[in-house]
């Protein structure tokens, strides 16, 4: 079985590979002697966009476990219940209303956004009837489409939509010092998710199972919603929508290692970091020097490997 040690020592080294790929020329070598504007561009840059790949992988990743734990389904994640779309309506609602609003005012409304969007996914999920874990995600998605339509329609409506386009496909591109601090609260988001653990566990069971063991079901699921929809709203304001890290990772981690999920949060993190890590370098390396959206390639990585677990669950049904 693999060991943390083993994901922790890959994402060492593709951290540091990640240091040096890039246009501007910046070798190695140059660490010995970085003179001003190699120290700035490892300082304004490339170390900027790398603290963002980390936590956004992290992040995304957690929130995809989270919510496949509370709705019991393992085709759930932010990318397939509308709370990226819902995010994207929320940083539009701010653009439109309070042009000029602080990152911090339109990550608050990106974030109730997302949280409102998540809870009616939810409320739906446990409305149904007929609960088969494909039409699960098929609800989600119809959910974010017409989410999606309504953001469309009102950024043409108020000249947007070039805007609109940064949000739609993540780019870690424009990632600077001082224009991705935000995403720092991802890491208290991920502490929280290692604490709840257990009591997401719980919950994911249902109202009674929760009730019988003395937890309080309705707080655990908003602390859990709550989680995913910050993560969602920080990653959506500062890079654009990230798409199937939370679907991808949580289900490969859970194949090898089973369903204990305080035991797996760890290694989900570090994989959906060394996933976004290694998608964001494909993207700068495949037409280099042009670089390839990331949201690009971990969207047609996603999909393939969407359309696997698909297979692969009607082979063992």
């Amino acid at each position: 079985m693999l060991k943390k040690r083993y994901f922790f020592l890959v994402l060492l080294v593709l951290s540091c590979c990640s240091l040096f790929v890039g246009v501007a020329d910046f070798s190695p070598a140059a660490l010995m002697s970085l003179e001003q504007n190699e120290l700035e561009l490892l300082l304004i840059s490339r170390l900027p966009r790398l603290i963002s790949i980390l936590i956004t992988g992290m992040g995304m990743a957690i929130a995809g476990l989270i919510m496949q734990q509370l709705s019991q389904n393992r085709f759930a994640s932010p990318s397939t219940a509308g709370t990226m779309e819902a995010a994207s309506l929320g940083v539009l609602t701010a653009l439109i209303f309070f042009g000029s609003a602080s990152m911090l005012q339109k990550m608050l409304l990106a974030f109730f956004f997302a949280l409102v969007g998540t809870w009616i996914f939810i409320w739906i999920l446990d409305n149904l009837v007929y609960k088969d874990a494909l039409f699960v995600p098929l609800i989600g998605l119809m959910i974010g489409r017409v989410i999606a339509a309504v953001t469309t329609f009102f950024a043409y409506q108020y000249d947007l939509l070039q805007s609109l386009n940064a949000w739609l496909y993540g780019d870690f591109s424009a990632v600077l010092r001082g224009r991705y601090e935000l995403l720092y609260l991802g890491i208290p988001a991920v502490i929280l998710a290692y604490i709840y653990a257990n009591r997401f566990t719980i919950a994911g069971f249902g109202e009674d199972f929760s009730a019988n063991l003395g937890l309080n079901y309705y707080k655990i699921r908003y602390i859990g919603l709550g989680i995913v929809a910050l993560v969602t709203s920080v990653v959506v304001l500062t890079v654009g929508e990230i798409p199937y890290i939370g679907l991808v990772v949580p289900n490969l981690i859970t194949l090898m290692r089973g369903d204990n999920v305080k035991a797996n949060i760890p290694y989900t993190a570090l994989a959906g970091a060394i996933l976004t890590l290694v998608c964001d370098m494909i993207g700068r390396l495949l037409l280099y020097p042009y670089e390839i959206s990331v949201g690009l390639i971990i969207g047609g990585v996603g999909s393939a490997v969407f359309l696997f677990f698909i297979v692969r669950r009607k082979i063992y049904a």
